[in-house]
């Protein structure tokens, strides 16, 4: 059987023993199997692309080719040549035929990230070409032939979107043979610190250190409590940069969840006709959000302001929030923010 491990990189989200996802990647194994549509919808940030990439090398089409496609980084116009390619001179600028992902496909599987962004212009040529296995090139006549297997990706409602009128009912019966869902990293918090130790020591790697000297207990608390809105994505980003701002023969001791934290941060000046009585900072939470996640993101902004406003003096840094020194210290170790005592100990 082939690796069903995408080579580089990409292998790191596939990592964990959790219940969830174990399940996920059963699910994934038993579908790859049949030649039908799937759908993968998950949060962003927690592997769709992996999960499409398993269904393509645990399949019989593992030997052509997978064709990736991010359908929301194109206009229509441009999405509809990429998908179906154009032939010379159909539009200004065509001095020669393109071929599409279609075409590239055949044979094989072609991945379609962000579908819920596709207009309904561009969902009926796809329903054809799902339908039938037919399609014309952008300024063609001849209808082309492919083979291709479709996995969708997107971290929307598409029953939703088919209510509001956005997507198609059609199509998404068709792509909907079957569905996989892609456990947030909250739902899996026991594969935590197995990614983010896989992390720590590629960054450390490529880092040039000879070894990763590891996460002190309350880093691996703060690693494990935290939410995680961005999934293995933000985990991935924020162990490597914490790695980067240790000291190579030092344990990671602080988790740097935002790298904007600084008591130096410009503020956000309200526009003038911005609708009053509305903060910035509210008005930048999209919603719907995780409201849990969103005030241990502010509690660590501000925590680490008043922080470097104080020069790192807890007892000056308290009054700064309206605390006394021991809620600072305990709101300090509820986020894993307690230094190592450890660095200042002299001979």
């Amino acid at each position: 059987m082939p690796d069903p491990r995408p080579s580089g990189t990409e292998t790191t989200a596939m990592l964990g023993e959790s219940t969830a996802f174990l399940d996920l990647l059963e699910h994934t194994s038993r579908v790859a199997a049949v030649n039908k549509p799937v759908l993968v919808i998950g949060e962003r940030g927690t592997g769709k692309e992996l999960i499409a990439a398993r269904l393509h090398y645990l399949s019989p089409r593992w030997e052509a080719p997978l064709v990736k496609l991010n359908c929301a980084t194109l206009t229509e116009a441009l999405l509809e040549t990429e998908l179906f390619g154009h032939e010379a001179g159909a539009f200004t600028g065509a001095s020669r035929r393109h071929i599409g992902r279609f075409e590239q496909a055949h044979g094989g599987t072609l991945f379609l990230d962000e579908l819920a962004t596709v207009s309904l212009r561009v969902q009926e040529k796809i329903l054809r070409a799902v339908e039938y296995g037919q399609f014309e090139r952008v300024g063609g006549s001849e209808t082309l032939s492919v083979d291709v297997r479709i996995v969708g990706a997107t971290n929307g409602d598409l029953p939703a979107a088919v209510r509001a009128g956005t997507f198609r009912a059609d199509l998404l019966d068709r792509l909907a043979f079957d569905v996989l869902t892609v456990p947030p990293l909250r739902a899996r918090t026991g594969d935590v610190m197995q990614l983010a130790e896989h992390f720590a020591v590629n960054i450390s790697r490529e880092l040039g250190r000879d070894l990763f000297a590891g996460f002190s207990e309350s880093a691996r608390a703060a690693l494990v409590r935290y939410p995680w809105p961005g999934n293995v994505r933000e985990l991935k980003n924020v162990v490597e940069r914490s790695v980067h701002r240790t000291p190579a023969d030092e344990p990671v001791d602080t988790i740097v969840f935002d790298p904007f934290a600084s008591a130096f941060r410009p503020a956000v000046e309200t526009a003038p006709d911005a609708e009053q009585g509305t903060p910035p900072e509210q008005a930048s939470i999209r919603l719907p959000c995780d409201i849990k996640t969103e005030l241990a993101r502010l509690e660590i902004d501000l925590v680490q302001r008043a922080l470097v406003e104080a020069r790192h003096n807890q007892v000056e840094a308290a009054p700064l929030l309206g605390l006394g020194y021991h809620q600072l210290r305990a709101l300090l170790r509820k986020h894993g923010m307690v230094k190592s005592r450890r660095r200042r100990e002299g001979p």
